[in-house]
């Protein structure tokens, strides 16, 4: 499932390319992939309005239209969004085709249909998305150690689930998890309510550090990102330990373990990570 870091990459690709087009028609070949209002209602009230802005929150991003409404996506497992142009080759499970007024196609596909659409109109509470739920941005001036002791710090989970918790922070998946715990010298089976103070300072620094290393990592120019289908992430060669179980740990060469919290696994240095 893309992640923080991905899906600020698409908002960057994607976001100023779109910015002032109008839609001027949208194909709904899979109605399933919109949760609210109903397909028909999604088109008649987005059709003709210009799109302001495209923003992120968390995991989900935000496509602002001229007249105060709100379009929320959020990708989910294989959710895929192109700008390509009108005779580019159509992905195999495109589910929906916006075509905007400076001839581009903004393009959905989803091999696996889990990724939902809402469109909500101005003002309108949302209380159907989940976007209202989600906790603090981890580059907002207010994410400290403090916010995040003061969050976590009782619970007996594990401090591996409780940053996968997007209700304490937003946008934190599995594979940044395992990267954030790494260097913050954290094991990821510990309980979140043994945490000392210099952890959490610790865990609340690299949070934000991590994430913005991975935003930079994944720079990509938008042909790149069309030429490979907006698929491919230039993350990989950078990660430290997810993935990497039976691998050496790349500070002090202990061989690196996989455990398996919360039903997700987690790879970690035994030795870095007592």
């Amino acid at each position: 499932m893309p992640e923080l870091p991905e899906i600020e990459t698409i908002r960057r690709v994607i976001g100023h390319q779109i910015a002032g087009g109008r839609i001027e028609n949208i194909r709904i070949m899979n109605p399933v992939v919109i949760a609210h209002p109903t397909s028909e209602e999604f088109r008649c009230k987005a059709e003709g309005r210009m799109l302001s802005s495209l923003d992120r929150r968390g995991k989900f991003l935000i496509f602002h239209l001229d007249d105060g409404k709100r379009i929320l996506l959020h990708l989910r497992m294989t959710g895929c969004l192109l700008l390509t142009p009108p005779d580019y080759p159509e992905e195999k499970h495109t589910h929906m085709v916006f075509r905007l007024s400076n001839g581009l196609e903004m393009r959905y596909s989803d091999t696996r249909r889990f990724g939902r659409f809402w469109l909500l109109e101005k003002g309108e509470v949302d209380e159907i998305s989940g976007v209202e739920k989600l906790g603090i941005e981890p580059f907002d001036p207010d994410f400290t150690s403090e916010y995040l002791s003061s969050r976590l710090g009782k619970r007996r989970k594990t401090i591996k689930e409780c940053l996968l918790d997007q209700s304490a922070v937003a946008g934190i998946g599995n594979i940044y998890g395992d990267e954030i715990l790494f260097a913050s010298r954290i094991n990821p089976s510990r309980s979140a309510d043994t945490l000392r103070a210099d952890e959490w300072e610790r865990l609340a620094a690299a949070i934000p550090e991590v994430l913005s290393f991975f935003i930079e990592r994944n720079t990509i120019a938008p042909e790149e990102y069309l030429k490979t289908k907006g698929r491919e992430y230039r993350n990989t060669p950078f990660l430290k330990v997810y993935g990497h179980s039976g691998k050496p740990c790349p500070l002090c060469g202990t061989k690196l373990q996989r455990l398996v919290i919360g039903g997700r696994s987690s790879v970690y240095c035994p030795s870095c990570q007592k």
